[in-house]
């Protein structure tokens, strides 16, 4: 139980703020850690941490906003379905993320990362954020419903930041 404490907790101490624009921003094919592509089918202190999460959103579309260290940050969780793509890795969902400078707004395009998503089963994924002009995104497959934590690590100017949220995923 206390391991399950810890978890959840851990899982939240993201932080982003949320911008509606970015899920209509294209941003070419992503692929997984292969690199093969997915091709179309038709003002926060430094240190501050805020968290929100929409589970509605758009088209399908659960979005987790965080801001922490001085970034702004909203991670997407799209199904790859919803967005009429598809994926040469077998891949069921497209994971994003946004970062600005909390203090200007000025997008940050230079970060780079990784994300590791812990499925309910325990069974873990790990994939590199390709970076898109700022746009850092990968894929990752999602089979049973549950809960998964999403792991974000990003480096950006030599500062290291991790982000931590729950995605509640169903079929």
């Amino acid at each position: 139980m206390k391991k399950r404490i810890v978890i959840t907790m851990v899982f939240f101490i993201g932080a982003l703020i949320s911008t509606p624009a970015l899920a209509g921003q294209g941003h070419g094919g992503h692929g997984s850690d292969s690199g093969k592509d997915m091709k179309p089918a038709d003002g926060m202190d430094h240190g501050a941490r805020h968290t929100s999460m929409d589970h509605a959103g758009m088209g399908g579309t659960f979005k987790h906003t965080a801001s922490q260290g001085g970034i702004d940050a909203v991670f997407q969780v799209m199904r790859l379905d919803s967005m009429n793509m598809t994926s040469d890795q077998g891949d069921t969902h497209h994971i994003m993320v946004n970062l600005n400078a909390a203090d200007s707004g000025a997008s940050i395009k230079k970060a780079i990362g990784k994300i590791k998503v812990i499925a309910p089963d325990k069974t873990e994924q790990i994939s590199p954020l390709k970076n898109y002009d700022g746009i850092l995104a990968a894929n990752f497959t999602f089979i049973k419903p549950g809960k998964y934590g999403v792991i974000c690590l990003l480096k950006h100017n030599d500062q290291k930041q991790v982000f931590k949220f729950w995605y509640d995923f169903s079929d």
